[in-house]
């Protein structure tokens, strides 16, 4: 299962036509009547900070009656005057300057106030109680503030505006200096302000790297917006091999560039932006042609040679051009052949030098994985169908760790150009719409094991994964059709484990009203509609199965029978009175699932009562307080027509999905191992005492045992005597669940030696694991 909950945010220039539509600002005539005003400020820079504060107002004016405050507010000395800056005489612009030394301001949380008459001290605290308000007010009037609040918990700013992270969509970061543009605007808004350039662009000798949306720094002067130069199509430019460099990251990264390249990928729409490819190339194998252009808007096509000026990013490891300035359009109609890619590679990073570029991959390639295809339109390609390592190899072993490497390096996604969750519609990888309707069927439907050939688009990268996006649909191939039933397994009495995926007649709209004493958050549909949906699929699938005695797992733990009786209900509606009968049990354990027995009473009788293992040696054997395994459900069965006796137990041990701690978790079976270790192992001794009175030795092992079968669980029931029935007649490659593209088996069935010799067949149904539950 992967992703997707990085939480970061990027930011599209968004400013570009406000920001060149504004004319250079000229002086206002009528600021004398509103006093004078802070009309930039420079708190924080790069490198040594370079600091000032400007006031503007009625030219030539002596304003020595106003002092400039810093009040502190940070949480800790909140409320405190950081700094003491008199006013002078403005010029004949009506701009007065103070030069600061570096560090005069602070780099956090900050209040710069503008008060005539102020009395008092450096260092006074205004505010003693720390509570937002002025507690102590040495002036007779505050004529303008700003300030600016770094996001820190529990800062305080003491005046309006107040400049945040991202407050202008521009950065993250807050500002480390501002300026009113146009000089003198004042409607106590954040809106009067623009974020000055941090790497000291406009300030001599720095050529800073000012982006749409910023402001130059300009002390003592107009303010002014930064406005790049025209983008001329075949001026001098950085080539895209050049910003990608030769490692993971871009030599160039923070530096704004102009580029050029031609349109191989135009994913506006899905993914905030554009691939573009240099048509010719250095010929270096290290560096890649290709780069992502994060912006959105601009009228382009796959084929135009285009002209970008932005800021080179590592956004997460994906080399990208972000803050974009500019695009013009040079030229139509050009064309980019794919680059051929093959798997495996020797190293994930092999896929580097490729990043941003269009590539295709022409071989065959299997659909191993789509956990992610319904809520992010992603599928995982492989070389051939993989198998989980524990499900191949002892756990530990260097033949396992050398097959999770081999598998690792034998994959990649493939992704459906959207950046959006819960795509609609969905897209199968041929292109087009995946399930579209016909007849009330759906059709162009893919499974796990289909395969694909020709995949073609940019390669891309997010969340820590190299990915396709696809600017044409595969070749496809339905290379593992679903069968109408199960293979034939032989022998005149079926026994089948069936997992009902919380199957809960009580409808989870109402909070906790599950579980044996109905005091539990409920597992199953939310809806009538969809509690139907699901009954209908169950139904049907356990008619086509058509076993005599049937164990289910995850069912509702209800303590009336309530969802094992509606099911066989179902059931017999379907098949025909009387079909099937439920073993009553009443609620089982302390979860809200359990475990359940249906039986056909035409082929099988009832042999004596039911049995339960819940003692704590196999429910909780670590003594962790709670179970973490259900309890165990045995019965004991007669063959009508052959007289033979059988007890089938039908399991759930603890999942890997949650930690049990240091010790019981293992780094490759998964959490929880050493309990489900345990538990088999008393599931073994407990089988031994006969718990049902059956005095026969026949004993048949079902269930979600959560563990592949080279692992330490299963192990113990082998030791105990009993053998794997999908090994045996299925092989190595029988698998009945798919967990990150790999497959294996967590359901078993295990015979004990006397029933050994009575089994005829064993097999898997893919009418699940197969399939995304789309």
């Amino acid at each position: 299962m992967q992703k997707r909950l990085i939480v970061s945010f990027r930011l599209i220039a968004v400013l570009l036509i406000i920001a060149m539509a504004l004319p250079v600002q000229a002086v206002p005539q009528a600021i004398a009547a509103n006093g004078p005003l802070i009309n930039e400020f420079s708190a924080s820079t790069t490198g040594t900070d370079v600091e000032y504060v400007e006031i503007f107002g009625t030219p030539n004016t002596d304003y020595s009656a106003y002092t400039v405050l810093e009040i502190e507010g940070d949480t800790t000395g909140a409320g405190v005057v950081d700094e003491v800056i008199s006013v002078g005489t403005t010029d004949a612009d009506g701009f007065w300057m103070g030069d600061l030394p570096a560090n005069a301001l602070e780099n956090g949380t900050i209040t710069l106030l503008l008060v005539e008459n102020f009395t008092g001290n450096f260092s006074d605290d205004l505010d003693t109680d720390n509570d937002g308000a002025f507690d102590v007010t040495p002036w007779d009037a505050v004529v303008d503030a700003v300030a600016v609040n770094d996001g820190g918990a529990g800062d305080i700013t003491y005046g309006v505006p107040s400049l945040g992270p991202n407050y202008d969509g521009v950065s993250s970061f807050a500002p480390g200096g501002a300026s009113r543009i146009p000089d003198g605007s004042d409607t106590d808004a954040a809106t009067d302000w623009v974020r000055n350039d941090f790497d000291l662009a406009g300030i001599p000798g720095f050529a800073g790297t000012p982006v749409v949306g910023e402001a130059l720094n300009t002390p003592g002067a107009i303010n002014e917006l930064f406005v790049p130069p025209p983008e001329i199509c075949g001026d001098e430019f950085t080539p895209v091999y050049t910003i990608q460099g030769s490692g993971l990251a871009s030599p160039l990264d923070g530096s704004v560039v102009s580029t050029e390249g031609v349109v191989v990928g135009d994913f506006q729409d899905g993914k905030d932006g554009f691939f573009i490819q240099d048509a010719t190339g250095d010929g270096d194998a290290s560096t890649s042609d290709g780069i992502f252009v994060f912006y959105t808007g601009t009228d382009i096509s796959v084929g135009d040679l285009v002209r970008v000026r932005g800021t080179v990013d590592e956004f997460f490891g994906l080399t990208e051009i972000t803050g974009v300035s500019a695009v013009v359009v040079c030229s139509t109609g050009n064309s980019v052949a794919p680059t051929s890619l093959s798997l495996p590679v020797a190293s994930l990073d092999d896929f580097e030098p490729y990043e941003g570029m269009l590539v295709t991959l022409p071989q065959t390639l299997y659909i191993s994985e789509f956990f992610n295809f319904d809520r992010f339109g992603e599928i995982v390609l492989t070389t051939e169908r993989q198998f989980q390592a524990t499900a191949t190899y002892e756990p530990g072993s260097p033949e396992a760790a050398q097959l999770a490497l081999a598998n690792s390096l034998s994959r990649i996604t493939l992704d459906d150009g959207r950046g959006s969750s819960n795509p609609d519609p969905a897209i199968h990888p041929n292109g087009n719409v995946f399930g579209g309707n016909v007849f009330g069927l759906l059709d162009n439907l893919f499974r796990g094991g289909d395969t694909v050939q020709n995949v073609t688009g940019a390669l891309d990268y997010n969340f820590g994964l190299y990915k396709i996006q696809p600017t044409q649909g595969a070749d496809y191939t339905n290379a593992n059709p679903r069968t109408d039933q199960p293979d034939d397994v032989g022998g005149n009495l079926k026994v089948a484990s069936f997992n009902v995926l919380n199957y809960f007649t009580t409808i989870d709209d109402s909070g906790p009203i599950c579980g044996p004493l109905q005091d539990q958050d409920c597992r199953g549909a939310d809806t009538a509609e969809e509690f139907t949906r699901q009954r209908d699929k169950i139904i049907a699938a356990l008619a086509a199965i058509d076993a005599d005695v049937v164990g289910l797992i995850e069912i509702e733990n209800h303590p009336g029978d309530v969802p094992t009786a509606d099911l066989v209900d179902g059931l017999n509606m379907a098949m025909g009175a009387d079909t099937y009968e439920y073993i009553a049990t009443g609620a089982i354990g302390t979860d809200a699932i359990r475990q359940a027995l249906i039986y056909k009473p035409a082929a099988v009788s009832l042999v004596g009562d039911f049995a339960v293992l819940d003692d704590p040696s196999f429910t909780d054997p670590l003594g962790y307080g709670e179970e973490k395994s259900r309890p165990a459900l045995a019965q004991t069965f007669i063959d009508n027509n052959s007289g033979g006796i059988f007890t089938v137990v039908v399991n759930h041990l603890k999942s890997k999905g949650s930690s049990c701690g240091a010790g019981d978790d293992d780094p490759e079976a998964g959490s929880c191992n050493l309990t489900r270790t345990l538990g088999a192992q008393a599931l073994v001794d407990w089988l031994a005492t006969d718990p049902t009175g059956s005095g026969d030795d026949d004993f048949l092992i079902i269930g979600d045992l959560n563990a592949y079968d080279k692992e330490d669980p299963i192990g113990a029931l082998l030791t105990g005597g009993y053998s794997d029935l999908l090994l045996q007649f299925v092989g190595e490659d029988a698998y009945s669940y798919v967990f990150d593209g790999q497959l294996g088996y967590l359901d078993h069935a295990l015979a004990s030696p006397d029933l050994m010799d009575e089994v005829t067949g064993a097999t898997v149904w893919h009418i699940n694991a197969d399939e995304p539950d789309i």
